[in-house]
């Protein structure tokens, strides 16, 4: 599996995973609103620290993500530049498979 699939697979686990603890978090703090008393508040502050811990991996997600993104940018930027001929031809390659492709369907 390649890094950015990997990445890709480990965003949307991420991505899934952040939108349970939110909804979870919320159905908790709706049923813990009018209750009062040290468990509750014992509870809140879990409930609290779980999403701090998922907002902060989202975070961290986000980050590594971008720093890939930018790098691959900046790789394809130089091989581009060192074989411009080489890219052109490959740009058409790749055009003329798609515009096959989408014939085809036609």
């Amino acid at each position: 599996m390649s890094q950015e699939s990997e990445l890709s697979s480990a965003k949307a686990q991420l991505l899934e995973d952040f939108g349970k603890v939110v909804a979870d978090t919320e159905a908790l703090l709706r049923s813990l609103a009018n209750v009062s008393g040290d468990k509750a508040e014992a509870m809140r502050e879990a409930v609290e620290a779980n999403l701090d811990s998922a907002k902060a991996r989202l975070r961290e997600l986000q980050g590594t993500v971008a720093d890939k993104a930018s790098g691959a940018a900046r790789e394809a930027d130089a091989y581009v530049h060192e074989n411009p001929w080489t890219a052109i031809g490959i740009a058409a390659a790749v055009g003329v498979i798609l515009g096959m492709v989408i014939g085809s369907r036609r």
